[in-house]
């Protein structure tokens, strides 16, 4: 787990383990989450990096009724 400091500026910096373990640019857009009293960054990506991503799914998992 790592700790970053906001600035004055509320600016964080992600650290090097993260931004290479994620593969995350400079440019890159990343979308904020507030859950509760947290927050996730996620990163976009484009649709065609997401392809195949739910390669190997399993498509018979149980849904809710009204998802049927």
């Amino acid at each position: 787990m790592e700790t970053v400091t906001v600035s004055p500026k509320y600016q964080v910096v992600i650290p090097r383990s993260l931004r290479e373990s994620l593969g995350i640019q400079p440019g890159q857009k990343l979308r904020m989450i507030q859950y509760g009293d947290r927050i996730e960054c996620v990163p976009v990506k484009s649709i065609k990096d997401m392809r195949g991503f739910l390669k190997g799914m399993n498509p018979n998992m149980k849904r809710e009724r009204d998802r049927l």
